[in-house]
């Protein structure tokens, strides 16, 4: 396996961190509803009327983009990972790349009107569509969207009313890891990291991220139906409370909150942590440094992340971004970022083309079975995401304020 350098790692992260300022933001943009349409969409927002190019024009001679770590390689990091050179070369269209640090550099960056295309997240994406800084994407411009699996193709975090904002990358699940020699019998529930956390007090780990309420929502939806949660970003007052609740009992046995994935297979390595939330490709590393550990998606479920290449309603260059975007998800290239970044590819076709025969069995690719177990990132605004019409649901500002609370 190549050196995997994730979009979370501490290299240039914490990544999913948001500004209460940039988080006020997209309720400005949401919470409204605004539109001339009258009406409100699925959503719970009605995007601005802008319309997908009809057709692919010459190449511009170059594109800005804006991604996370590892998903534009040129070989400069490593001279074996090198998937911008051929692009070029073949489109004459020159990769201008900005790596971003976070999902509120992204939204501030496209504002800016200077970028033609962004790797988006779940906790970004619906921010861009509402403000009107995400154009829709065509996807017959895309010929290899139509090999992209089903379960990446028009979900709620890339899509509104059935109209496509992006191309889906990638997509992972937030696994529970735990030291199998310590931790017995071995955990199938997130019990393990919130009613009997106290078990292991100092040596529990949480991702550091204000989405994070989230999975204490997902573990409440099956341990308190009374609270009749649906979706973990779709939170009443009272759901969210509750969420909040446990992520503060949680704190008294949490020996560290993470964001660096080095970090986190240093303490997992040493005995500093036993059990916690993870990603598969930190448990595989962990595992190759002789880390005793193990990772399980929980019988609750699980929360995950799913990547959506958009385009700026601005851009200069959309031929040279639309040729991007083609490429990117081509089943070589896709393989390509898939393992060094590690992830799950979007091009079913990929599975084919990756230099570990087993890459896409370990991380899941082709099994919608597993993915109906994940509960994709996605931006909470105040039109609850589940559809409930008659309540307010909490907004990500009040999450970056209550994270704050929940680390003291």
């Amino acid at each position: 396996m190549s050196v995997v350098h994730p979009h979370r790692t501490g290299l240039a992260r914490p990544r999913r961190v948001l500004t209460a300022a940039v988080a006020a933001a997209l309720l400005a943009a949401t919470a409204c509803g605004c539109s001339d349409s009258g009406g409100s969409s699925s959503a719970g927002f009605d995007p601005p009327d802008l319309k997908a190019q009809s057709e692919l024009g010459k190449g511009e001679g170059e594109v800005n983009l804006i991604a996370w770590a590892g998903y534009v390689e040129d070989g400069s990091n490593d001279p074996e990972t090198d998937w911008v050179s051929d692009f070029e070369k073949r489109t004459g269209c020159q990769v201008n790349a900005k790596t971003a640090a976070s999902s509120d550099e992204m939204v501030k960056l496209m504002k800016t009107g200077r970028y033609d295309a962004v790797s988006a997240s779940g906790d970004a994406s619906l921010r861009l569509i509402a403000s009107g800084d995400a154009a829709p994407v065509n996807t017959d411009l895309v010929p290899n969207y139509q090999d992209l699996f089903a379960g990446l193709k028009l979900q709620e975090w890339n899509s509104v009313d059935g109209v496509t904002y992006g191309i889906p990358h990638g997509r992972g699940a937030n696994l529970l890891m735990y030291n199998t020699e310590v931790v017995e019998p071995a955990p199938t529930s997130w019990s393990a990291v919130f009613d009997d956390a106290a078990k292991y007090r100092g040596k529990v780990t949480a991702y550091d991220s204000p989405i994070y309420i989230a999975d204490a929502a997902l573990y409440l939806k099956s341990t308190r139906p009374e609270l009749k949660i649906e979706d973990p970003y779709a939170l009443d007052q009272k759901q969210f409370d509750a969420a909040v609740d446990l992520l503060k009992q949680q704190n008294a046995n949490i020996g560290e909150y993470w964001s660096d994935y080095l970090k986190e297979i240093s303490a997992f390595k040493s005995g500093d942590s036993v059990v916690g939330t993870t990603w598969q490709v930190i448990t595989n590393l962990t595992r190759a440094e002789g880390g005793p550990v193990e990772a399980v998606v929980p019988e609750e479920g699980s929360t995950g992340w799913s990547d959506t290449w958009m385009l700026s309603a601005e851009a200069e260059h959309p031929n040279c971004a639309y040729r991007w975007l083609d490429w990117i998800v081509s089943p070589k290239v896709n393989a390509q970022v898939a393992e060094y970044f590690g992830e799950a590819p979007a091009n079913a076709k990929a599975c084919d083309e990756t230099g570990d025969p087993t890459w896409c069995d370990t991380y899941h690719a082709a099994d919608e079975d597993y993915w109906k177990k994940i509960a994709f990132w996605n931006t909470p605004i105040e039109q609850c995401l589940d559809g409930r019409t008659d309540v307010r649901c909490v907004p990500y500002a009040e999450w970056v304020r209550a994270w704050t609370e929940i680390k003291g």
